[in-house]
């Protein structure tokens, strides 16, 4: 029976966590888009290359 009183406050700091993580996440927007990921596995095209970022101009630079 005593440890009843152990093992129940802990389930209920656990359940507290697991809620907790799920609010964390529905609020991050993980839940947003649940079928894109799944499909991006089945595209064949190789991806897409990113352009390096353009250098900004130094001061002092007029450009010649």
């Amino acid at each position: 029976m005593n440890i009843l009183l152990m093992l129940l406050p802990i389930s209920l700091l656990l359940l507290g966590l697991a809620i907790a993580a799920f609010a964390w996440a529905v609020r991050k927007g993980q839940f947003d888009d649940l079928d894109t990921p799944a499909l991006d596995i089945l595209d064949d095209a190789p991806p897409r290359p990113t352009a390096p970022p353009a250098a900004a101009p130094r001061e002092g630079d007029d450009g010649a």
